[in-house]
């Protein structure tokens, strides 16, 4: 006898296929969140994500309206189509959240995320480094005998592409922001 030949979204015990219909590609969501400024909210955000399980890969909070007491929360997260559009209808059901906005899927943005990244070196090391930080618009902030700090800004792709390039010179530290994301273009007001 020979083996069962199951096709993906089947099981041996069952002639139905039961997975739903949505695509079972992960997506990587940048997710703009308005909150209240007040004890607690994070918590409370971060909790949704930490009781179903859901990965957040960037995260940035701050203040964005001093007399309104109103914050902004960028979340960086990766999941199905089903679990992106869950997590959103989840975040908008949680009393201080006042908008969420899925800036991957509503047009354009601009991304940017800011970091410092600790290279030894001596010698030609310590020349490529510099060559290679002039190529990424990366800006010496600190330098001593035996190492630089640059601080560099762009996409995350483009902070990834410069660790990458500054590990075998020597990288020995990184400290990264967390993306911070606007979606381009005016915004309609009606009169």
């Amino acid at each position: 006898m020979s083996a069962l030949k199951i096709k993906k979204g089947s099981s041996k015990h069952s002639a139905y296929n039961l997975r739903s219909n949505f695509g079972e590609e992960n997506e990587t969501h940048t997710l703009a969140v308005l909150v209240d400024n007040e004890a607690g909210v994070l918590a409370r955000v971060i909790g949704l994500f930490s009781g179903r399980g859901y990965n957040i890969d960037s995260l940035t909070v701050a203040e964005v309206d001093h007399h309104g007491h109103l914050s902004r929360i960028t979340i960086v997260t990766t999941g199905t189509p089903q679990v992106i559009e869950q997590i959103k209808a989840q975040l908008g059901r949680i009393v201080p959240v006042h908008e969420v906005h899925d800036l991957t899927v509503e047009g354009s943005s601009v991304e940017r995320e800011l970091a410092l990244l600790k290279v030894d070196g001596k010698g030609e090391k310590r020349v490529e480094a510099l060559r290679l930080a002039d190529i990424f618009r990366a800006h010496v902030v600190d330098s001593t005998l035996k190492s630089f700090v640059f601080q560099i800004t762009g996409t995350p792709d483009k902070v990834d592409a410069f660790a990458d390039l500054m590990r075998p010179l020597g990288l020995s530290e990184i400290a990264r922001t967390g993306v911070a994301a606007l979606s381009r273009g005016g915004t309609e007001q009606t009169d």
